[in-house]
């Protein structure tokens, strides 16, 4: 019952995914919105980059599986060494009652170990809708010339625990490292899975 009511969720989110969104083996769009301080950010701060966008939720139990596992601060920390952008997006609406405050955000990411360059408070849902973030996690992979190299989950085990979550094949790790190889990508788009994105 728990995995169909988890499908259901996931199909509403899928077809009320807007037409625009952002399409792989295309620019990136542009975007603006502020991290936990207020200061504004934009992608094109990070441009000659590699950048990683997250969307997430700290609400949602697929997200919690991620930080609670290990698996997504280790990811963060172990780009970051590479020298790859990593920011998390949370495009919670603050009537959906998962609303997330930006000092909140900060306390989770910080009891997790997380470690993105920077974390997006997305209030009115533009960033999310412009590139169809359905999902948390719902994952992108932005290269230097600001052409999107990947979309979709963050790894191949949708139903899994936090042991099995450490074995996944990560589909980020793997988009990442066969761009910065300046290899095609051999997988440039999976269906992302999670919780809906509370717009």
């Amino acid at each position: 019952m728990r995995k169909l009511v988890l499908v259901l969720a996931t199909a509403i989110a899928v077809a009320a995914a807007p037409a625009f969104a952002a399409t792989v083996g295309q620019p990136a769009p542009e975007f603006s919105a502020p991290d936990l301080s207020g200061k504004p950010v934009k992608l094109s701060d990070f441009r000659g980059k590699f950048v990683v966008l997250e969307w997430t939720n700290p609400e949602c139990p697929y997200v919690r599986r991620h930080y609670d596992s290990g698996n997504m601060p280790s990811l963060q920390k172990e780009v970051a060494v590479k020298d790859v952008v990593w920011v998390a997006v949370n495009s919670s609406s603050p009537s959906s009652g998962e609303f997330t405050t930006p000092e909140n955000m900060a306390k989770w990411l910080a009891a997790k170990g997380a470690a993105p360059k920077a974390t997006l408070i997305d209030e009115d849902g533009k960033v999310g809708r412009l590139y169809g973030a359905r999902t948390t996690p719902h994952m992108y992979v932005i290269d230097p010339q600001g052409k999107l190299v990947y979309a979709g989950a963050i790894d191949d085990k949708r139903w899994a625990s936090a042991a099995e979550t450490k074995s996944a094949k990560n589909h980020v790790r793997v988009a990442l490292g066969e761009a910065m190889a300046g290899k095609p990508v051999s997988v440039s788009a999976t269906s992302p899975y999670g919780c809906s994105v509370k717009y």
